[in-house]
C-alpha cells in the first residue's frame, strides 16, 4: 500500500501551475508555485517542521515541551500540526490585524493564542515578539522558535522549495517573485536558484509601511517608512536576520488596496483561492511587466489559502469600508483627479491682508495654516469676513494665528469618498491627506463633485 505515516510527510512537492487570463497582457510564461497544497494550506509548513527538527536535534525542546512562536498565523499552523503529531503544547502570539479565521484555526488545533497590539514597536514589551520571548523565559521546557532570525527557516526553502522550482521548470526559470516577510522563503529559495544560475532575477514584494525597499536601496533603516498597513504576511518594521538582501535584486511595493483586489481577481480569473500576499505578489509582477520579454519564465510563490481571509478581502462589506472595491472612489482617486496638484497653505505669522489677496488670486476659500512643516490650524474666507465685520477698524496686518481655527481633519488615502463627504461640513470645509511620499493634499467638496 502507498500510504503516508503521518500528515507531516505530505508537506512539499506542491504543483507549479500556469497562469492564463490574469497575465494575458504579459509576453512571457508565468507559473505559480501554489503552496496551498501543503496540509496547513501554506508554505510555512515547510519551515515549521524544519525548525522543529532542528530544535529537537539541538536538544532545545524535549518531549512534552511547549512550542512558543510569534506568528501571523501560517507558521503557527505548521507548528500546531507538527505539535499534534509529535506531542507538544503550543502557545502563539499574534497581532490584532490578523484575520479571525487564522486565530480560530490555531485554537482548533489545540493552541493557546495571545493577541497583541499591532501599532507598537518591536521592542515594546506589548509587541508579539516581546511577549513570545518573555514567555519562553518563564515556561520550563519551552522554546521560542523566532522564525525571523532562525536559520532553519531559510534552510527549509534552500533544501526544498528552491530545488522543486528548479526541477519543475527544467532550470528555465528567469524570474522569481516572492512576498517578503520573515525572509526565509525568498532568501532560501533565491540562494539555491542563484547557485544554479546567477542570472535569475529575484523580485521581492513589499508593502507600503514596511522598511524593506528603502533599506535595500539605500542601506538606511528609516523609521519614517514605518506606518500601519493592512496587508498580511509581507513587510516588516524590523530587519529579520533571515532576509538576505544580497540575493534580492529589487523590491516592489504594492498598496493594501491593489493586493486585495488582485487576490480577488486571481480567484475569479484563475479559479485559485489565495491569501492577501498572493494578491500582492501578482500585483507587483504586473507593475513590473514592462521589464519582461517573450523568453522569460516567471515563477510566483503563492504562500497561503484564501479561506483565511473570507472575513476580509473576500468580504464585500470589509472591502467597501476601506474603499477597496473596484469602481468605488476613495481619497487617492480624488488626489489623482485634482486639476491643481499643489498644496496651498499659509504661515501662522502671515498677515491677514496677504491671505485675502492669495485667496482672491487663487480663487480658493480655505487654506491650512502651517508652522514649519506642521499643520497647526486652518483659515477660511468666512473666518476673515467675520473678523473684519465684527470690527471694521481692525488692522488687516494682524497675523493669521490670531483668528485661525482648528486644523482640517486628516484622512487616509484609502478612505472612501462617502466617508469623506460625511466629515466635510460648514465647520470643516475641507480635509487633509498625506500621500506615501509625505506630501500633503487638501480635499474639498468641490473636488468630490468634480470626480462624481
Amino acid at each position: 500500500m502507498k500510504i503516508y505515516q503521518n500528515i507531516l510527510e505530505t508537506i512539499g512537492n506542491t504543483p507549479l501551475i500556469k497562469l492564463n487570463q490574469i497575465v494575458k497582457d504579459l509576453p512571457c510564461l508565468v507559473l505559480a508555485k501554489v503552496e496551498t497544497f501543503n496540509p496547513g494550506h501554506s508554505i510555512k509548513d515547510r519551515m515549521a517542521v524544519r525548525m522543529l527538527d532542528q530544535a529537537e536535534k539541538d536538544g532545545l525542546l524535549k518531549p512534552g515541551g511547549t512550542i512558543i512562536e510569534c506568528t501571523s498565523g501560517n507558521t503557527g499552523m505548521g507548528l500546531a500540526i507538527a505539535a499534534c503529531v509529535r506531542g507538544y503544547k503550543c502557545i502563539f502570539t499574534t497581532n490584532d490585524k490578523q484575520s479571525k479565521e487564522k486565530i480560530d484555526i490555531l485554537k482548533a488545533l489545540g493552541a493557546e493564542v495571545i493577541v497583541c497590539p499591532t501599532n507598537v514597536e518591536a521592542t515594546d514589551p506589548r509587541s508579539y515578539y516581546s511577549v513570545a520571548e518573555k514567555l519562553s523565559t518563564q515556561i520550563k521546557n519551552s522554546y521560542w522558535f523566532n522564525q525571523y532570525d532562525n536559520p532553519a527557516n531559510a534552510a527549509a526553502h534552500y533544501e526544498s522549495t528552491g530545488p522543486e522550482i528548479w526541477e519543475q521548470t527544467d532550470g528555465k526559470i528567469t524570474h522569481l517573485v516572492v512576498g517578503v516577510g520573515t525572509g526565509g522563503t525568498v532568501s532560501g529559495t533565491a540562494r539555491f536558484l542563484k547557485e544554479k544560475n546567477p542570472d535569475i532575477k529575484v523580485w521581492g514584494i513589499d508593502t507600503f509601511g514596511s522598511v524593506f525597499k528603502k533599506y535595500h536601496e539605500t542601506g538606511i533603516f528609516d523609521e519614517k517608512e514605518i506606518y500601519p498597513y493592512i496587508t498580511e504576511g509581507i513587510g516588516e518594521d524590523i530587519l529579520p536576520k533571515n532576509v538576505d538582501f544580497s540575493v534580492i535584486d529589487h523590491f516592489e511595493k504594492v498598496s493594501d488596496r491593489d493586493g486585495a483586489i488582485m487576490a480577488r481577481k486571481l480567484a475569479r480569473l484563475e479559479g485559485i483561492l489565495l491569501g492577501y500576499s498572493a494578491g500582492s505578489a501578482m500585483a507587483g509582477l504586473l507593475q513590473m511587466g514592462d521589464q519582461l520579454n517573450k523568453d522569460d519564465v516567471v515563477v510566483l510563490i503563492f504562500h497561503d489559502h484564501g479561506s483565511r481571509y473570507v472575513g476580509k478581502i473576500y468580504n464585500d462589506d470589509w472591502m467597501r469600508e476601506r474603499g477597496f472595491l473596484e469602481g468605488e472612489l476613495n481619497v487617492q482617486h480624488l488626489v489623482e483627479g485634482k486639476h491643481e496638484k499643489g498644496f496651498l497653505s499659509v504661515d501662522s505669522d502671515q498677515d491677514i491682508r496677504s491671505v485675502i489677496q492669495s485667496m482672491r488670486d487663487k480663487d480658493i476659500s480655505q487654506m491650512p495654516v502651517m508652522q514649519g512643516d506642521k499643520i497647526i490650524g486652518s483659515i477660511t474666507e468666512s473666518q476673515i469676513i467675520k473678523y473684519l465685520l465684527d470690527d471694521p477698524v481692525k488692522n488687516e496686518d494682524s497675523t493669521v494665528s490670531s483668528i485661525m481655527g482648528d486644523p482640517f481633519p486628516e484622512v487616509e488615502m484609502d478612505t472612501p469618498i462617502n466617508k469623506v463627504s460625511r466629515v466635510i461640513s460648514k465647520q470643516n470645509p475641507a480635509v487633509v491627506v498625506k500621500d506615501k511620499a509625505g506630501n500633503y493634499h487638501i480635499i474639498t467638496q468641490y473636488d468630490i463633485i468634480q470626480n462624481i
